[in-house]
Protein backbone atom coordinates (compact mmCIF):
# COMPACT_ATOMS: atom_id res chain seq x y z
CA UNK A 1 0.00 0.00 0.00
CA UNK A 2 1.18 3.36 -0.77
CA UNK A 3 1.88 5.49 2.24
CA UNK A 4 1.12 8.66 0.30
CA UNK A 5 -2.10 7.61 -1.13
CA UNK A 6 -5.31 9.29 -0.29
CA UNK A 7 -7.62 6.59 -0.91
CA UNK A 8 -9.57 7.64 -4.28
CA UNK A 9 -11.32 4.62 -6.10
CA UNK A 10 -9.87 2.05 -3.56
CA UNK A 11 -11.27 0.69 0.17
CA UNK A 12 -8.71 1.93 1.57
CA UNK A 13 -8.82 4.45 4.14
CA UNK A 14 -5.02 6.37 3.87
CA UNK A 15 -4.34 8.48 6.79
CA UNK A 16 -4.20 11.54 4.78
CA UNK A 17 -8.52 10.66 5.14
CA UNK A 18 -8.18 10.45 8.96
CA UNK A 19 -7.94 13.52 11.81
CA UNK A 20 -5.05 11.55 13.65
CA UNK A 21 -3.62 14.36 16.13
CA UNK A 22 -5.31 15.43 19.31
CA UNK A 23 -5.31 19.61 18.41
CA UNK A 24 -7.51 18.23 15.19
CA UNK A 25 -9.83 16.62 17.58
CA UNK A 26 -10.60 19.46 19.73
CA UNK A 27 -11.09 21.68 16.69
CA UNK A 28 -13.94 20.23 16.07
CA UNK A 29 -15.31 18.86 18.75
CA UNK A 30 -15.62 23.09 20.17
CA UNK A 31 -17.95 23.27 17.62
CA UNK A 32 -21.53 23.04 18.23
CA UNK A 33 -22.72 19.18 17.22
CA UNK A 34 -24.16 19.38 13.39
CA UNK A 35 -26.50 15.97 13.51
CA UNK A 36 -27.65 13.35 15.99
CA UNK A 37 -28.75 10.17 15.97
CA UNK A 38 -29.79 7.89 18.63
CA UNK A 39 -26.43 6.58 19.59
CA UNK A 40 -24.13 8.81 18.16
CA UNK A 41 -23.21 12.75 17.49
CA UNK A 42 -21.46 13.86 14.64
CA UNK A 43 -19.32 17.24 15.10
CA UNK A 44 -18.18 18.76 11.59
CA UNK A 45 -15.89 21.71 10.65
CA UNK A 46 -14.58 22.54 7.00
CA UNK A 47 -11.39 22.46 6.16
CA UNK A 48 -8.83 23.31 3.97
CA UNK A 49 -8.28 20.09 2.13
CA UNK A 50 -9.71 18.69 -1.40
CA UNK A 51 -11.06 16.13 0.80
CA UNK A 52 -13.11 14.83 4.12
CA UNK A 53 -11.27 13.24 6.96
CA UNK A 54 -12.81 11.20 9.90
CA UNK A 55 -12.71 10.58 13.47
CA UNK A 56 -13.93 8.34 15.23
CA UNK A 57 -14.37 8.33 19.30
CA UNK A 58 -16.17 4.90 20.56
CA UNK A 59 -15.87 4.89 24.33
CA UNK A 60 -15.23 1.62 26.60
CA UNK A 61 -18.23 2.89 28.81
CA UNK A 62 -20.38 3.19 26.00
CA UNK A 63 -19.28 -0.36 23.93
CA UNK A 64 -17.36 -2.46 27.13
CA UNK A 65 -15.97 -5.35 24.43
CA UNK A 66 -13.11 -4.11 22.07
CA UNK A 67 -15.06 -6.37 19.29
CA UNK A 68 -17.88 -4.08 19.81
CA UNK A 69 -15.96 -0.96 19.46
CA UNK A 70 -13.86 -2.26 16.47
CA UNK A 71 -17.24 -3.20 14.43
CA UNK A 72 -18.42 0.67 14.78
CA UNK A 73 -15.42 1.75 13.94
CA UNK A 74 -15.00 -0.72 10.79
CA UNK A 75 -18.81 0.11 9.89
CA UNK A 76 -18.45 4.06 10.30
CA UNK A 77 -15.35 4.16 8.33
CA UNK A 78 -16.81 1.70 5.69
CA UNK A 79 -19.75 4.54 4.96
CA UNK A 80 -18.02 7.38 5.54
CA UNK A 81 -15.45 6.29 2.75
CA UNK A 82 -18.41 5.47 0.13
CA UNK A 83 -21.07 8.59 0.96
CA UNK A 84 -18.66 10.81 -0.31
CA UNK A 85 -18.62 14.04 2.17
CA UNK A 86 -17.36 17.51 0.96
CA UNK A 87 -14.07 18.67 2.41
CA UNK A 88 -15.34 19.11 6.40
CA UNK A 89 -13.60 17.41 8.82
CA UNK A 90 -16.24 14.65 10.60
CA UNK A 91 -16.15 12.98 14.37
CA UNK A 92 -18.53 10.14 15.05
CA UNK A 93 -18.65 10.28 18.38
CA UNK A 94 -20.47 7.42 20.51
CA UNK A 95 -22.76 9.11 22.72
CA UNK A 96 -25.40 6.15 24.09
CA UNK A 97 -25.02 2.53 24.94
CA UNK A 98 -25.42 -0.09 21.65
CA UNK A 99 -25.26 -3.10 24.01
CA UNK A 100 -24.37 -4.44 27.06
CA UNK A 101 -21.79 -7.37 28.20
CA UNK A 102 -23.78 -10.14 28.46
CA UNK A 103 -25.02 -10.43 25.39
CA UNK A 104 -22.71 -10.92 22.20
CA UNK A 105 -20.41 -8.60 21.12
CA UNK A 106 -21.64 -8.34 17.45
CA UNK A 107 -24.05 -9.54 15.63
CA UNK A 108 -25.75 -9.18 11.90
CA UNK A 109 -28.37 -7.38 13.51
CA UNK A 110 -26.21 -5.14 15.64
CA UNK A 111 -23.97 -4.36 11.95
CA UNK A 112 -27.32 -3.60 10.14
CA UNK A 113 -28.40 -1.39 12.96
CA UNK A 114 -25.30 0.80 12.85
CA UNK A 115 -25.43 0.48 9.41
CA UNK A 116 -28.43 2.13 9.08
CA UNK A 117 -27.91 5.00 12.01
CA UNK A 118 -24.56 6.18 10.40
CA UNK A 119 -25.79 6.12 6.59
CA UNK A 120 -28.96 8.63 7.93
CA UNK A 121 -26.11 10.96 9.80
CA UNK A 122 -23.83 11.13 6.84
CA UNK A 123 -26.56 11.33 4.67
CA UNK A 124 -28.23 13.91 6.52
CA UNK A 125 -24.65 15.79 6.75
CA UNK A 126 -24.17 15.87 2.87
CA UNK A 127 -27.60 17.30 2.39
CA UNK A 128 -26.50 20.11 4.79
CA UNK A 129 -23.29 20.43 2.98
CA UNK A 130 -25.24 20.95 -0.25
CA UNK A 131 -24.14 17.84 -1.66
CA UNK A 132 -26.23 14.80 -1.96
CA UNK A 133 -24.58 12.14 -0.62
CA UNK A 134 -23.58 8.77 -2.61
CA UNK A 135 -25.59 5.64 -2.10
CA UNK A 136 -23.02 2.95 -0.78
CA UNK A 137 -22.15 0.66 -3.79
CA UNK A 138 -24.13 -2.42 -4.90
CA UNK A 139 -22.01 -5.57 -4.55
CA UNK A 140 -21.15 -6.92 -7.64
CA UNK A 141 -23.19 -9.63 -9.49
CA UNK A 142 -21.88 -12.94 -8.70
CA UNK A 143 -22.61 -14.27 -12.05
CA UNK A 144 -21.45 -12.79 -15.36
CA UNK A 145 -23.18 -12.82 -18.57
Amino acid sequence: MNSGSTGEGSHDFARARRIVKTDEFSSVFRLRPSQKSAHFVLYTRLNQLPHARLGVVVAKRFAPRAVTRNTIKRVTRELFRVTGLPAIDCVVRLAKPVNSKDGPATTAKLKAALRVELARLFAAQAKLSGKPALPPSPPPPSGSP
